[in-house]
């Protein structure tokens, strides 16, 4: 075999997992002919390009089938000799430009031999790019064969093993050392070559498998996202609904806590005691002027009684006068045949207090029962006494606007109800409920730092409310049942506090310390209208 042939053969099989592309064509070299061509690619799949391998005498022609790719392939590797590569075959008349020791440092850089005349050089550059075409044989080892595919590997590798001993003509100016490896890489260049045939198939068999799941999978995402933007704009929705129709649900404060909750009687409220558990169930709501509110459509006292089935029902802020009540206790709910009222004599249509129960108390009195007490001319305190505890009822007077009645509320008010029920819990249990006016504590109102000096929150009235009432043994039975909670009792009319749940809570059931533990329920009722305030409820086990 010629020494063209044997130097061609030696350099085709270097770097063939190296793929080089220019524009859209493959390059194929006729090493006999000594010619060069472009075949240019369609953007279709080219599944193969024949290269004709001659000796110089045209006794053997071995035909090898090229490696088939597609347009995805990429172009693998970067040094530097696949660059220059890359420049020499964007025009190949370069080659024929070059000096024999230009090709040499070419062919040196690719690890390829070096020795023979000029001609002998640009062949064996040439068939280096003929053998550098696309071989995605690295992508994936590919299990899919074909008998064909077999058949001309088997003959291809027969055909190599008989070839002919090159003649001394042919490798006078060649080594020893170089036809040896040259035939080996002939071998493994046409097993590569076959191999990366076959892979090519089941490569672009799996591109198109893959492009056509990738597409499911975009769009199988895309309805994933599209569902959960649906779902995510109904619960959006759904939230500002709530918020609208059930704003107590949503927190709602201007320093909220980590861990704090808006109170929601729907979830927070424990299941109903067993049936036949002894229990009385008190509600107590300052209803602010009792006469609008029956004259309210919206508001039925019988409905109210029926949802909530209490026993005891206290009211606070009543403004009836003396004269009104015969007239209101007509109206009274069938079963309820025990009320006791409290009217302001010093100021007409103001404060006012009351208990309605359908269970009879042992006693009833008003006020402190202090003799001559100015606390006593307002309507301000029912107390009942039961056979296992006294209930108080009372109304605390607001430090007003400006704070002008804060020294009262504070030094005389405040103490002189602390003694009337410790006096009374000196033989019985004693239940504290109604507007206390004030909230205690930063969670008890949606705008703390605003409200420093406005009655009901100063510092004042809150250490008042501590000193005299929880110091001494008085427990505050929805703050012990929700510690973390946010639930407000009043609303303002002035800035529509109620559709923000911008509010307050004024309203509690204190407790003596001997009973909390029998508390089975300290609700709130926020969606109960008809007032600035709304009803809370106590279930007290006996």
């Amino acid at each position: 075999m010629n020494k063209v042939l044997q130097l061609g053969l030696q350099s085709s099989v270097i770097n063939v997992a190296k793929s080089l592309r220019v524009g859209s064509s493959i390059v194929g070299v006729g090493v006999g002919t000594r010619s060069v061509n472009k075949r240019l690619m369609s953007n279709a799949t080219v599944k193969s390009i024949p290269f004709s391998i001659n000796n110089s005498k045209g006794k053997e022609v071995l035909k090898i089938v090229g490696a088939a790719t597609d347009q995805n392939c990429h172009q693998m590797g970067s040094d530097s000799g696949i660059a220059e590569m890359g420049t020499l075959q964007d025009d190949q008349k370069d080659i024929e430009a070059m000096t024999v020791q230009e090709l040499r440092a070419t062919l040196r850089k690719l690890g390829l031999p070096v020795k023979g005349r000029k001609q002998e050089l640009i062949s064996t550059l040439r068939l280096h790019m003929d053998s550098n075409l696309p071989d995605e044989s690295s992508v994936s080892d590919q299990k899919e064969t074909t008998s064909s595919t077999r058949s001309d590997s088997v003959m291809i590798k027969r055909k190599i093993r008989n070839m002919e001993e090159p003649t001394e003509d042919d490798c006078s100016n060649s080594e020893a050392y170089g036809i040896e490896h040259g035939e080996k890489r002939v071998k493994q260049s046409t097993e590569e070559n076959l191999k990366a045939k076959v892979s090519a198939k089941a490569i672009s068999k799996e591109r198109k498998s893959l492009t056509k799941t990738g597409k499911q999978q975009i769009h199988s995402k895309e309805e994933a996202s599209s569902t959960i933007s649906s779902e995510l704009l109904k619960t959006e929705e759904m939230i500002s609904s709530l918020s609208q129709s059930e704003p107590w649900t949503v927190l709602a404060h201007k320093k909220p806590q980590k861990d704090w909750k808006a109170y929601n009687p729907k979830t927070m409220r424990p299941p109903p005691l067993p049936e036949g558990t002894k229990c009385v169930k008190v509600m107590t709501w300052n209803v602010n002027g009792l006469r609008a509110l029956l004259k309210l459509e919206s508001f039925s006292a019988l409905q109210l009684a029926q949802r909530e089935n209490f026993d005891i029902l206290c009211l606070q802020e009543t403004k009836l006068q003396v004269k009104d009540v015969e007239e209101i206790k007509k109206t009274l709910i069938d079963g309820y045949d025990h009320s006791f009222w409290s009217c302001s004599v010093s100021k007409l249509g103001y404060s006012g207090t009351a208990i309605i129960s359908r269970i009879k108390p042992l006693s009833v009195r008003y006020g402190t029962g202090l003799s001559g007490s100015d606390h006593d001319m307002e309507g301000r305190i029912v107390t009942a006494e039961f056979d296992s505890f006294y209930l108080i009822n009372t109304y605390v007077p607001n430090s007003g606007d400006g704070l002008k009645r804060l020294s009262y509320r504070i030094e005389e008010w405040d103490r002189t109800l602390s003694n009337h029920i410790k006096e009374l819990e000196k033989s019985k249990p004693v239940v504290l409920t109604g507007d206390l006016n004030c909230a205690h504590e930063e969670i008890d109102i949606f705008n703390p730092a605003g409200n420093k000096r406005s009655a009901g929150f100063t510092i004042e009235e809150r250490q008042s409310f501590g000193a005299n009432f929880l110091d001494k043994g008085f427990v505050d039975t929805f703050r012990k049942q929700h510690p973390g909670v946010v639930g407000y009792t009043y609303w303002g009319y002035r800035h529509g506090g109620r559709k923000t749940n911008r509010g307050w809570r004024l309203d509690y059931f204190l407790v003596s310390e001997s009973i909390a533990a029998d508390v089975h329920d300290s609700y709130i009722l926020p969606d109960i209208n008809g007032s600035d305030h709304c009803p809370i409820g106590l279930i007290l086990k006996l």
